[in-house]
């Protein structure tokens, strides 16, 4: 019962985690949200017993992808004049 509980609050942290990625206008928030998105999937191959496509999702999907996001982040950012919504920390 409780692993049955945990599968369904993983997918639909999943999901949840999913449309907040595809509908966040903040760029960096995106990026942060698609990283947390590839470790929750690291943590659903793993409950399907495929530990291979797990440590694949968590090293290339969550970790490299996510330090290749931010970075363009970063670099538009620098480049554009790319400013957060909600204002920017660095103003202050």
């Amino acid at each position: 019962m409780t692993a049955l509980l945990f599968d369904v609050l993983l997918a639909l942290m999943l999901t949840v985690l999913a449309w907040r990625v595809v509908t966040t206008r903040e760029l960096l928030q995106s990026v942060v949200l698609f990283i947390a998105y590839g470790l929750l999937m690291a943590i659903a191959w793993t409950r399907l017993d495929a530990p291979d496509i797990a440590l694949a999702e968590a090293a290339i999907g969550a970790g490299l992808m996510g330090v290749l996001l931010l970075d363009t982040a970063g670099e538009l950012r620098r480049r554009h004049g790319w400013r957060s919504e909600g204002g920017d920390d660095d103003t202050a």
